[in-house]
């Protein structure tokens, strides 16, 4: 078992930039694929980004790449991702959720076995 708990959601003007942290417990987080979801109202939730065991290998979203930034903290059991220059369609309910390790990175929520709880992050026009 992983449990996974996000923070650093807000609201922040568009432009602007936020953090947000999903700290991990139980299993050896550094065994897992880590990656970030978004759901907007009414809408199905969406792959925003993802990161190998180790950092090296990434991949995002094509509505974030160049803004958003994923990274990892073993020492910290902690998965971060670094969002600048926000858009208001970048509202939603953040989300980190860990999946078993693969040949890819997955973008599917479907494979991934552990979730958070979510962080809500509003960006105002």
């Amino acid at each position: 078992q992983v449990q996974l708990v996000e923070s650093g959601g807000r609201l922040v003007q568009a432009g602007g930039s936020l953090r947000l942290s999903c700290a991990a417990s139980g299993r050896t987080f550094h065994d897992f694929t880590m990656g970030w979801f978004r759901q907007a109202p009414g809408k199905e939730r969406e792959f925003v980004a993802a990161i190998n065991w180790n950092g090296g290998v990434t991949d995002y979203a094509v509505s974030v790449k160049g803004r958003f930034t994923i990274s990892r903290d073993h020492a910290k059991n902690t998965v971060y991702l670094e969002m600048n220059s926000l858009k208001p369609e970048d509202t939603a309910a953040y989300y980190c959720a860990a999946s078993f390790p693969g040949s890819r990175l997955p973008r599917s929520d479907t494979e991934y076995s552990y979730w958070g709880q979510g962080t809500q992050v509003t960006v105002s026009s």
